[in-house]
């Protein structure tokens, strides 16, 4: 089976069988990066039709629809260069990134990047107003090794299929140095958590306020501990 037609089954898989398919949908739509204008036209229907189907106002929807959304979801990524595409190869087909990434998980349904502080154990410390947005998958990065071993293009790699994932720091001295890697990219994460440290260096959260990137203090136990909360998130 070749690599569009396991996401193909995978995204099908996750609506049909998805307690909330609206919520589902959604997710996706947003992981792909189109709006719902776009997908209605390409579905030929209105986009208010769209909105119902994301708002569970209408019943979920039949095997034709859901098949149709995949391919429009798919083929979309396709026309602009397959970035969904490669990196679910990159990730699902168990390439390594490096030891520098402690566990790297996608969420079933999109959770409020206020409820990912909360089961940490978070502080808000930069951008507090934008915790409310919803957040896709997160990654958990060892600092020192994530600024000393990866490259420019595997730095990218830990996003997964989506910037709108919380980027989780660990063993951080300062925290200036997460920030400086995020300040020179050209994708930015949805939230940036820090663990491990009491007091952050104060131009890491200047950057932060400036690039529009909430940023939480999590003050979990221990990194064991922070990583299961995290993974019953993405049950």
């Amino acid at each position: 089976m070749g690599i569009r037609e396991e996401l193909s089954v995978k995204i099908a898989g996750e609506i049909v069988l998805s307690a909330e398919p609206s919520k589902t949908i959604k997710k996706w739509r947003k992981v792909f990066g189109i709006s719902q204008v776009a997908l209605a036209s390409n579905l030929e229907i209105s986009p208010s039709v769209v909105s119902d189907y994301e708002s569970g106002r209408r019943r979920s929807p039949g095997a034709t629809l859901v098949k149709k959304l995949v391919n429009a979801f798919i083929s979309e990524d396709e026309r602009k260069g397959s970035r969904v595409l490669k990196a679910y190869e990159r990730t699902d087909r168990g390439a390594s990134l490096s030891s520098a990434v402690l566990d790297m998980r996608e969420f079933p349904l999109p959770v409020k990047a206020c409820e990912i502080t909360r089961v940490i154990a978070g502080t808000a410390l930069v951008n507090e107003e934008l915790l409310d947005k919803d957040i896709y998958g997160y990654t958990v990065l060892d600092s020192v090794k994530a600024i000393l071993e990866l490259s420019s293009e595997e730095f990218l790699g830990i996003y997964g299929m989506t910037s709108e994932r919380a980027l989780i720091f660990t063993n951080v001295s300062m925290g200036r140095s997460p920030f400086v890697a995020i300040r020179v990219s050209t994708i930015k994460p949805g939230l940036v958590v820090l663990h491990g440290l009491k007091e952050v260096d104060p131009l890491g959260l200047k950057i932060a306020a400036k690039e529009r990137v909430p940023v939480v203090l999590s003050r979990a136990p221990t990194q064991k501990k922070m990583i299961q909360e995290l993974r019953r998130l993405a049950c």
